[in-house]
């Protein structure tokens, strides 16, 4: 047995990449680009047009979220960053999905039941 088939930390060779981050990778990337998809879209079209001011702004701030994420994944890809930062990364993803799906929920108006009038005589 050798001392680095028990490293944690398993940083690639010569920018060799593991299978298992390509597929968390694209997935958290596909899902990701998919849902803001659906936010922007239903942000212009829902549920009336115009569209609201509140809705257009959650776009625009999801829109400003992505753009920061999109230059630290480029930063990353190019060696500028340390790869300590791909759980920023991974983390400012989540939060754009929590966001999108903060925003479909107001967009799309879901809300609790509503209350039944209670009856007093």
């Amino acid at each position: 047995m050798s001392y680095y088939e028990n490293d944690a930390v398993q940083t690639p060779l010569f920018g060799e990449r593991q299978t298992r981050d390509r597929v968390i990778n694209l997935s958290l990337g596909v899902v990701t680009a998919i849902l803001v998809t659906v936010t922007l879209v239903s942000a212009f079209i829902f549920p009336d047009w115009p569209p609201s001011i509140v809705n257009i702004a959650f776009a625009f701030v999801i829109v400003l979220v992505c753009g920061g994420n999109l230059l630290l994944i480029y930063w990353y890809r190019e060696g500028d960053v340390a790869p300590k930062f791909r759980g920023l990364i991974y983390y400012n993803a989540a939060t754009v999905l929590f966001l999108c799906v903060c925003a479909n929920l107001y967009i799309h108006e879901v809300e609790k039941s509503p209350k039944t009038p209670s009856t007093t005589c």
